[in-house]
């Protein structure tokens, strides 16, 4: 198995645009899942792109050669502020952030640091450049909380956890900057995202990534409560390129918009399909339920009128079995405990139990 710290891949289409200027993307998080994908959409625009990420949850073969690669923190005001005055940056794609809903309780501070302020530099540095015309922000429908379904971009916002909460108050400063200082943006809020370059090694996230890592070492698949809470799984295709491409249609600009998939399944459903998939018997492990939003699926009916060339709507199965053989090719990985746990109390005891044995492996 190939080492994910070594190397750099190439990407599939390094063609770059002619005969107009080159424009400059700086993406956030490009070394991660959804953020790499997005990386390879701009460099195939045409784009010349320059990534920073601290590689705490990518990995730096996700990084194609032809982009710059500039490991750091967005928390690092310093740090970004000159990125923006080297690069000149003509777009910004803000795709960093731990984006663990369930685990964001007890890391509140570590939550807030990394998903807030860390986006409120990137915001003040768009402010002060004079070259930036769209700033693109992945927020989450986690904003919605618990709201009526399917959720839409008019309902009224009440995040029931930390990143929800993070991720719309990044939302209401984008409007203010917007409102003040005329700074352009566009909002996505995707949701369920999986695919091909996820990091399965993530015990806290990414449901469909941890079935697969828990296939590969023989091991049931563990799922919080009975199952029957449903999600719409979208595939990393359907909305990469629409977060890439948006930025070309400035009459979408100023908008929030809900990505993915339509159809929900639940818990128990997902199940069946990966472990068909994977080839294994389905094995499932009953866990305590945790404090999650039970339904959360949500209407696309806003982007389609906007980017409805770009839907890609892969189906459950076949995304599912493109990253099964992705995940084979790539073998399991470690899971490792989050090591500035900062409050304890309440959580699952499945999670709180990892923590003490890796505590006591340490």
């Amino acid at each position: 198995m190939r080492d994910e710290g070594e190397g750099r891949r190439e990407a599939s289409s390094p063609v770059y645009a002619c005969g107009s200027a080159m424009k400059t993307s700086l993406v956030t998080g490009g070394a991660g899942f959804i953020g790499s994908h997005v990386v390879d959409e701009l460099i195939a625009m045409g784009h010349r792109v320059v990534v920073l990420d601290d590689l705490s949850g990518g990995f730096l073969t996700n990084v194609p050669s032809q982009a710059q690669f500039v490991k750091g923190s967005i928390v690092d005001h310093q740090l970004v502020d000159n990125l923006f005055e080297t690069h000149r940056f003509t777009d910004v794609f803000h795709l960093g952030a731990y984006a663990a809903e369930g685990l964001s309780h007890f890391i509140k501070r570590f939550n807030y640091t990394n998903n807030l302020i860390g986006s409120v530099n990137l915001i003040n540095a768009a402010v002060n450049s004079s070259t930036v015309r769209c700033l693109v922000f992945t927020s989450s429908i986690a904003v919605y909380g618990r709201n009526q379904l399917p959720m839409t971009e008019d309902l009224t916002p009440r995040p029931e956890d930390p990143y929800g909460i993070a991720k719309y108050a990044v939302e209401q400063d984008l409007h203010q900057a917007l409102d003040m200082f005329g700074l352009p943006f566009l909002i996505f809020r995707p949701h369920n995202v999986y695919g091909e370059r996820q990091n399965i090694a993530d015990r806290y996230r990414n449901v469909i990534g941890i079935f697969m890592n828990q296939a590969m070492k023989g091991e049931p698949f563990t799922i919080f409560g009975d199952g029957t809470q449903t999600r719409a799984f979208s595939h990393v295709d359907d909305v990469a390129p629409i977060i890439a491409r948006a930025v070309e249609r400035p009459e979408t600009y100023n908008q929030v918009y809900n990505i993915g998939a339509d159809r929900p399944y639940s818990i128990n459903e997902l199940a069946s399909v990966v472990a068909e998939a994977m080839e294994v018997p389905l094995r499932v492990r009953y866990l305590d339920a945790r404090h999650e939003v039970l339904h959360a699926f949500s209407s696309h009916e806003r982007a389609r009128q906007a980017f409805g060339d770009l839907f890609r709507n892969v189906p459950l199965e076949a995304g599912v079995q493109r990253m099964a053989r992705w995940c084979r090719q790539h073998g399991s990985r470690e899971t490792k405990p989050f090591t500035s746990i900062e409050v304890a109390r309440g959580m699952p005891p499945s999670w709180a139990a990892f923590q003490q044995d890796a505590g006591e492996e340490g």
